[in-house]
């Protein structure tokens, strides 16, 4: 059986944990800042953890760990 592929775009995105969770990228925080508040764009730095419902989703894309 050949290696599975991991998805180009996902392996972009999410990181693994060491206990297993998936790691992401807050979105809204690229472009047409100057609007937000200083507390939203706060709020909004660093990553933060994959909900539950869209783990098992993620960890499919990524069948070795992904991420770099």
């Amino acid at each position: 059986m050949p290696k599975m592929k991991s998805h180009s775009g996902a392996k972009k995105r999410f990181k693994l944990t060491a206990t297993g969770k998936v790691k992401h990228k807050q979105a809204n925080k690229s472009h047409l800042l100057t609007h937000e508040s200083h507390k939203r764009k706060r709020q909004l730095r660093g990553t933060k953890v994959v909900d539950h419902a869209q783990e098992r989703q993620v960890k499919r894309l990524l069948p070795y760990g992904g991420g770099m």
